[in-house]
């Protein structure tokens, strides 16, 4: 089935085919430990008919020896029989866990539309352990049932109206617990949903603390904060009403169900159609019964809750890309040239542009909208409404997006660095054999590590908040550079420095590009100052094209926009 039509029961039955290994053999051992819990019982009353009662000390040497076997058995059955379902869970766990990550980072996108990071983060990490424990739960349930079988088995060769008892009430006893799931099922949907929003609620607010604490929005934030983690403590209170209500009214008519079997075998005792043996063993099995029913109860909960969560994740794995793979291939090696035909997107009015290969082109948007449209365009982030973009005279629509980001890297002006040290940043996108110290002066990063505690060893924080704006900047730039790509478009690079730094950035950039394409789209004069020739994009439309110094001289437009 494609990706596009999956759906929740899907991904739960990939789930168990994965690792139907583990759930198959976790199976049989549990169900060897049930039919050693149902035969304890019945040894017990073999002991007390054959030995007790007799006076019979061989066999009661015997007979004992026998429940000492079957108790070792149970308990090593149990002990292996649950590492094999916790194993089969937790690797379903993890299984789920890369598959959306992968699609979340794929190339082609989409997955992140309409969702918040923490949203996602919710998904790949709750839900994808709820419809992990699925198989945990489908080994549980099936060694209840078959204890449930060893029970009626042994109780219809006692007696047929106790087999019957169980065998008739056990079926009924099953249907009412599935309708009983169902209310449990829709709540715990609604509180992953609300607990998703509350988690990525929390991650924007934490990601923006320090803007929060800038203009004094510290308190509409609690206030927002506030109102959404009720939602979800409501939604969370109204789902464990929800597992109450189902778990006492099962174990409600499991105590009908076992009062029914030793009400029966009291009387079939007294009427002395069963022995005093056959009686206790009765009654120690309608006992027994007490546990793989309630096993059912749980795995039918962790049933309701997982069709829930894979509901969700079917529509994070059904997300359609923003941009479709195309079948052609880059000539190699990759020269540069960069072409837009027409070119119609959000703001974006017929961009014709013609980029030689190794060139370093400067690109001035007087609107910053206009510049996010562009750059969406050449990273395909999106397909232009018109026209078309191509790289060496491949339309960008006809190639893998990955094909394409390994040839051509558009670095965002808010880009984020992640855990680790500064040189693990730097060195993120590089080939394995580059060297990261030319991408690092050429950014000024050099300057950087200098004033770090460890130089380019030095810890970075998650998204690096223990860096400076400007630091920041010059490592996400040096990252960017480190990469190599044959073409480079970089947005707005060094809006956190200062002038003398950018102007020893600029002439950087464009020593370590020498012959590879370059575009930059910024409004920064001393970086368009190194340029080959600038674009001036206003209302939407190529204007003109010519130096730096040239347009300073023939627009308005492009004078408030770069010295400003």
């Amino acid at each position: 089935m494609s990706p596009s039509h999956i759906s929740g029961r899907d991904v739960l039955w990939d789930t168990v085919v994965r690792q139907r290994r583990d759930v198959a053999l976790g199976a049989i051992l549990g169900s060897g430990h049930q039919v050693g819990e149902a035969l304890v019982p019945v040894l017990i009353g073999i002991v007390i008919d054959r030995a007790v009662t007799g006076s019979d000390t061989g066999a009661l040497l015997l007979w004992l020896a026998v429940l000492a076997v079957v108790y070792v058995g149970l308990a090593l059955s149990f002990r292996f029989g649950a590492w094999s379902g916790e194993r089969a869970a937790t690797q379903a766990e993890h299984t789920l866990r890369g598959t959306l990550v992968r699609r979340v980072l794929h190339p082609g996108g989409g997955a992140e539309n309409g969702r918040l990071p923490g949203a996602l983060a919710n998904v790949a990490t709750e839900d994808a352990k709820r419809v992990g424990a699925v198989n945990m739960a489908l080994m549980v349930g099936t060694s209840a049932l078959v204890g449930l079988i060893t029970c009626a088995v042994v109780l219809l060769r006692t007696s047929v109206t106790l087999g019957l008892v169980v065998l008739l009430g056990t079926p009924v006893l099953l249907w009412l617990g599935h309708l009983l799931s169902k209310p449990l099922e829709t709540r715990s949907a609604s509180e992953q949903e609300r607990a998703a929003h509350a988690s990525a609620v929390a991650a924007d607010l934490v990601s923006g603390l320090r803007v929060l604490k800038g203009i004094g929005g510290e308190s509409a934030a609690i206030d927002r904060y506030r109102t959404t983690s009720r939602d979800s403590l409501r939604a969370t209170l109204r789902a464990a009403h929800a597992q109450a209500f189902q778990n006492g009214m099962v174990l409600a008519l499991t105590g009908c169900l076992i009062a029914a079997v030793a009400l029966v075998g009291g009387r079939l005792a007294a009427q002395e159609t069963i022995s005093l043996g056959e009686l206790v063993s009765a009654v120690g099995l309608s006992l027994f019964l007490i546990g793989p029913l309630q096993s059912l109860a749980w795995a039918n909960a962790e049933l309701a809750q997982a069709r829930a969560s894979a509901h969700r994740i079917a529509e994070v794995l059904a997300t359609p890309n923003t941009v479709a793979a195309g079948a052609k291939t880059l000539p190699r090696p990759v020269r540069g040239a960069v072409r837009l035909n027409g070119v119609s997107h959000g703001g974006l009015r017929e961009i014709d542009l013609d980029i030689a290969p190794g060139e370093l082109l400067g690109v001035v948007a007087t609107d910053p909208a206009h510049a996010a449209d562009l750059l969406r365009c050449l990273a395909r982030a999106a397909d232009p409404d018109t026209g078309t973009v191509d790289l060496d005279g491949v339309p960008l629509r006809d190639l893998d997006p990955g094909e394409l980001r390994a040839a051509m890297l558009v670095a965002a002006h808010d880009a984020d660095l992640f855990e680790g040290t500064v040189r693990d940043n730097v060195t993120a996108a590089a080939p394995e054999d580059g060297d990261p110290e030319p991408a690092m002066t050429a950014a000024g990063v050099a300057q950087v590590v200098q004033t770090l505690p460890d130089g380019a060893d030095t810890a970075v924080s998650e998204r690096g908040r223990s860096l400076s704006g400007g630091q920041r900047q010059r490592v996400a730039l040096a990252r960017a550079l480190a990469a190599d790509r044959p073409v480079l478009v970089v947005h707005d690079p060094t809006t956190a420095v200062d002038t003398v730094t950018e102007a020893g950035i600029a002439a950087g950039i464009r020593e370590l590009r020498q012959g590879r394409t370059t575009v930059l789209v910024t409004t920064g004069p001393a970086l368009l100052a190194v340029t080959d020739r600038v674009v001036l994009i206003h209302d939407g439309r190529v204007m003109d094209t010519a130096p730096h110094t040239e347009l300073i001289h023939r627009h308005e437009p492009y004078c408030q926009a770069v010295l400003a």
